[in-house]
């Protein structure tokens, strides 16, 4: 899979190249029929330290090694595979994915091309905004980026202990044990411990997974020194490979990994690997060295990447989340098929690449890119055409009236393409996300950004979750015809509310910290008004379609502001479709998009009755938002939702003059 083929040398152990081809087999078939996380891939992990390791130890005893040169010669076995399938993929995505995914794709074709996939993807793990329903095409290089991560810190750890224990006369091996130990301990601490803190991060976490790596780097320095009897060798082999078959099976590796348990699938192979050739007719290497298992084992690295993606292509053209028994067959064939041809020919770049001078193993790899990297920006730069020329549509308000065209609006009244596009709508957020205002769901501080004079006339905060921020576009533009200050304090999931609360079904105490450091913010700045969510629709307060409630705590909150002389304008909170909105315009009209604000929304809206404190000014704008009986994706040809419930910049901008018409005298 993700592990350079070295060739064959001296010692050459065939039964890693069967070990190879048995984790790729797990990978693939647990993605292709199970939809399941396999443990496969730390199987590779362990065998890159493995190999890696030996290699570069060996070449330090014998006088020492060429970071550069070892750099080049991996990035010119690894890169024209990865390359190739990079540049197929991502015509496969212009062809058949839906156009809201494609500026997405590209992101994720450049960060898979320079080997930070990982951190894209724990960035969109911990991203409140992120869309969790779509899976990249790119997805699986994020364990590529974390080999092509430690590719580039190895060597360099390894150099350093030889010389150190070279300087002060003492074992290379010695020394590189008790290295390569502390990194195991406390890589595998960290994992443990962010593996329970936050384990959509850990997963992605290179540091998180360094452990790995130095468990196959320990193993490779202490191989020789193990010689256990035969008999024990043949058991173990099995035990290893019988291990390895069923972690997939017993554990949920997606949702555990990669803290303890990662160490099952990596002792496992261990285990194989420690039994090496038996020789025995009962031992597992007599199958691990099978003529079809090695031969699918040289094939790992190009199996791997090739099935993904036509996986994801081959989901996403069918409209089905798993592969039946024969497509699913059809695909690995194809995979199959596809490594097959690729593999001789990156062999042959391989060999051109290292012939010749130093500098050609480098320029060969870097020339790979290049094609990847011209269709990435040529894709790009149409796309941003593409929406300058809608933008520059906008300003006409007979084209876009947006919330203006309500409550009678005529979809086929604009012959204009919809505005954001659809594609890009996942962009057209509120300034305050560019300028860091915004406080992740893990942090704990309160962010705060003023927009507007210095002195002004009066001061508004906004403060909530992300549908309180997704106002901040009309009040912005409020508060710039009326000279207030504007104060951005929200953090995502997290509403304005001295109870406890939920995230993903789990208690979410950042949020009670960041609660708490809110009010001491608001103690301390007194602005005039906090403009804040009043009702909230979220399943994590309990609440679901239908099923609006005013928050519990939201009332002593406002009281809390009341003592404190600061108005309340409580907004009732915005619908919720029961779909991606971007999305379903990319396979229907306006019109098969709609919804009923019955849906998402109480009969009345709990404000009204309630027993309010008298600084607080209840507001319902469903009708800036909705017709009577219908919520639609599109208002004035202007797209209303970027997901499926938070609203776009530029629609809260055409509703501004209308909601700077209801709010209170309070608020100036």
């Amino acid at each position: 899979m993700n592990t350079p083929r070295l060739p064959p040398q001296p010692g050459h152990r065939p039964e890693i190249d069967g070990l190879r081809a048995v984790a790729v087999l797990l990978v693939a078939s647990y993605h292709v029929w199970f939809g399941r996380v396999s443990g496969g891939v730390d199987v590779f992990l362990l065998l890159t330290g493995f190999l890696v390791t030996g290699s570069l130890v060996r070449a330090a005893e014998r006088g020492g090694f060429r970071y550069g040169a070892f750099l080049g010669r991996l990035a010119v076995r690894l890169v024209p595979t990865a390359a190739l399938v990079i540049a197929v993929s991502l015509l496969g995505a212009r062809l058949l994915l839906p156009e809201v995914r494609w500026r997405g794709t590209v992101a994720e074709a450049v960060a898979a091309a320079f080997h930070h996939m990982n951190w894209h993807l724990a960035l969109g793990s911990v991203d409140y905004l992120a869309r969790d329903d779509t899976t990249s095409v790119f997805q699986h290089f994020w364990s590529l980026s974390i080999q092509g991560q430690f590719y580039l810190v190895w060597p360099v750890v390894i150099g350093v202990a030889a010389w150190w224990a070279t300087l002060r006369g003492r074992s290379a091996r010695r020394t590189l044990l008790a290295v390569l130990g502390a990194v195991f301990a406390l890589s595998l601490a960290y994992s443990v411990l962010m593996t329970r803190a936050d384990q959509p991060w850990a997963y992605f976490d290179t540091g998180a997974r360094l452990w790995e790596f130095a468990l196959g780097g320990l193993l490779a320095l202490l191989l020789p020194h193990l010689n256990p009897p035969r008999a024990l060798r043949i058991l173990l082999g099995w035990l290893g490979l019988a291990a390895l078959v069923l972690c997939g099976v017993l554990l949920q590796v997606s949702t555990v990994f990669p803290g303890h348990a990662a160490l099952w699938p990596t002792l496992a192979a261990a285990a194989v690997i420690v039994a090496g050739a038996t020789g025995s007719p009962w031992g597992a290497d007599r199958w691990l060295t099978l003529r079809p298992v090695l031969y699918l084992g040289s094939l790992s690295y190009a199996l791997y990447l090739w099935h993904w993606p036509i996986l994801v292509l081959h989901l996403e053209t069918t409209g089905r989340n798993l592969a039946g028994p024969l497509d699913g067959f059809l695909v690995l064939a194809l995979s199959v098929a596809l490594a097959a041809v690729t593999t001789p020919l990156a062999d042959r770049i391989v060999a051109f690449g290292r012939a010749g001078a130093r500098w050609r193993p480098p320029v060969v790899a870097a020339a790979c890119l290049v094609p990847v990297l011209l269709a990435t920006g040529a894709w790009t730069a149409r796309m941003d055409a593409d929406q300058r020329r809608l933008e520059e549509l906008l300003a006409d308000p007979a084209r876009y009236p947006g919330a203006v065209a309500l409550p009678h609006d005529d979809p086929g009244a604009y012959p204009d393409p919809v505005h954001p596009p659809p594609a890009s709508a996942a962009l057209d957020l509120p300034v305050t996300y560019d300028d860091g205002c915004n406080q992740s769901t893990s942090g704990t501080e309160a962010l705060t950004c003023a927009y507007g004079p210095p002195d002004p006339d009066r001061t508004v905060a906004l403060v909530g979750g992300s549908h309180a921020a997704h106002w901040f576009p009309a009040l912005a533009e409020i508060a710039q015809r009326r000279d207030w200050r504007l104060v951005n304090i929200t953090k995502g999931a997290c509403l304005f509310t001295d109870a406890p609360q939920l995230y993903k079904g789990e208690p979410y105490t950042a949020c009670a910290e960041w609660n708490a450091n809110v009010m001491d913010e608001l103690r301390s700045l007194r602005p005039d008004a906090v403009f804040t969510t009043g009702t909230t629709t979220s399943r994590d307060t309990g609440a679901g379609f239908g099923q609006e409630v005013l928050v519990d705590g939201y009332v002593d909150r406002w009281r809390e502001l009341e003592d404190l002389g600061i108005d309340v304008v409580a907004v009732r909170d915005t619908p919720r479709l029961p779909f991606d909105a971007p999305e379903c315009l990319a396979e229907s009209d306006p019109e098969g998009c709609a919804v009923s604000p019955a849906d998402s929304l109480a009969e009345e809206s709990p404000l009204e009755g309630a027993e309010l404190p008298a600084n607080v000014t209840p507001l319902d704008l469903t009708d800036l938002l909705c017709e009577p009986d219908l919520c639609g994706p599109v208002v004035g040809n202007v797209l209303v939702y970027w997901d499926s419930s938070h609203i776009t910049a530029t629609y809260m901008r055409t509703l501004a003059p209308e909601l700077e018409r209801r709010l209170p005298d309070s608020t100036g």
